[in-house]
């Protein structure tokens, strides 16, 4: 053990053991000591003059021009470290290509340097839903749960739970130490994985509000905001047959973004607006519209995601009418509704910020042992934008 103080931010701290600060050699497991000169660790043969030797935590602190304890503390991702100084040692870390022992590394954190990423989906009597993987969404969330894992030296399990057997196995997964948390994006409303892992005290954080109430961390984007947003756009455009493509009304998302379009537009005079449900995907959204035109005429519709309002524009152009001339509002600014012709008008959710909140809330809060239970609950709601493109 040593203590230090020196470079930590809020002055002297505790003693900390570490594999590193312990003497252990990385790599090798068990409490081994450093090589002595003249052999390995071992009693094995001396290290020949040309084979070179992996750096060292010393290299690090070297380039650094900090204490090994400080650098240890980075690697372990403990707290207490300046942000300058942090960023000064991963940079130190870049150079001399250090790789920290995950082994030991874990047995210090009691972390496994691994979370999983769950894609859920699920239908009513626990039978397996599909889950559409042609949407752009899922992509959006890997990139940003990767792109906030990655400086922390975090790596992502992902993990496919359509079937009771599926959800097994993330329990276990969770349980064994596999992965120290979930992430979970829930596909479905009676996905009954979300109520397993608060049944089994799991630390978990879900994409989008449960659909139950349940007490688990999650992120969300105001949707009842977001969807006012397309409604007074197409007011203001001068809209008077509005209608409305949902996804599935048991999805909370989805009823929220129906609810707060209609109340926005009887807000704005227009107390009726005709809906058709869809369940978030291309195919659904151009049979909605087609339905919608059935029952008549329409000089505006809002989708509740991207991928339906692409639909209902192929549905429009079937029937021989142009976009804008019936304008069309999706909701998540996909990169496929910005490239599609027209360029989708669509309410903007961050899912790449909202993705990475979910990591940090998960490795910062929910697994942080030093809070009580209940400060380990937490929620962040983003606010939604509207960007306006040819469609509307």
């Amino acid at each position: 053990m040593r203590e230090d103080s020196d470079d930590h931010a809020g002055g002297a701290g505790p003693m900390l053991l570490d594999a590193d600060a312990a003497g252990l050699t990385p790599g090798l497991p068990g409490g081994t000591p450093d090589a002595v000169a003249g052999g390995t660790p071992g009693g094995g043969p001396a290290l020949g003059p040309d084979l070179v030797t992996a750096p060292t935590l010393e290299d690090v602190a070297r380039v650094a021009g900090v204490s090994r304890a400080t650098v240890s503390r980075v690697v372990n991702g403990k707290r207490r470290v300046a942000p300058a100084i942090q960023e000064v040692v991963r940079a130190a870390l870049a150079e001399t290509g250090y790789v920290p022992n995950l082994a030991a590394r874990s047995l210090v954190t009691r972390r496994t340097g691994t979370v999983a990423v769950v894609i859920s989906g699920a239908e009513a009597g626990g039978k397996g839903g599909e889950i559409d993987f042609a949407d752009p969404f899922f992509g959006r969330v890997m990139g940003g749960v990767v792109r906030a894992l990655r400086p922390r030296d975090v790596d992502p399990l992902v993990m496919i739970a359509e079937t009771d057997a599926d959800r097994a196995r993330v329990l276990s997964a969770l349980r064994n130490g596999n992965a120290d948390g979930a992430l979970l994006v829930s596909t479905h409303a009676d996905d009954p994985l979300p109520a397993l892992l608060v049944e089994n005290g799991l630390p978990a954080v879900m994409f989008a509000r449960p659909a139950s109430r349940l007490p688990i961390s999650f992120v969300d984007v105001a949707n009842r905001d977001g969807a006012a947003l397309a409604a007074e756009h197409l007011v203001a455009r001068g809209c008077t047959r509005v209608a409305a493509i949902s996804g599935p009304l048991d999805v909370p998302a989805a009823q929220d973004r129906l609810d707060g379009f209609r109340d926005a537009m009887a807000r704005l005079g227009h107390p009726f607006v005709r809906f058709a449900e869809g369940n978030f995907t291309f195919e659904s959204g151009r049979s909605a519209m087609d339905q919608l035109l059935a029952g008549g005429p329409v000089d505006a519709v809002f989708a509740s995601n991207d991928l339906m309002a692409m639909g209902a524009v192929e549905s429009l152009y079937r029937q021989g009418l142009s976009v804008p001339d019936v304008r069309v509002i999706g909701f998540d600014d996909s990169q496929l509704g910005a490239v599609s012709r027209p360029s989708l008008t669509s309410v903007r959710q961050p899912i790449e910020e909202m993705a990475g909140e979910m990591a940090r809330i998960l490795l910062d809060v929910v697994l942080d042992a030093r809070l009580e239970p209940e400060r380990r609950l937490t929620s962040v709601i983003f606010t939604p934008t509207l960007v306006v493109r040819d469609s509307a």
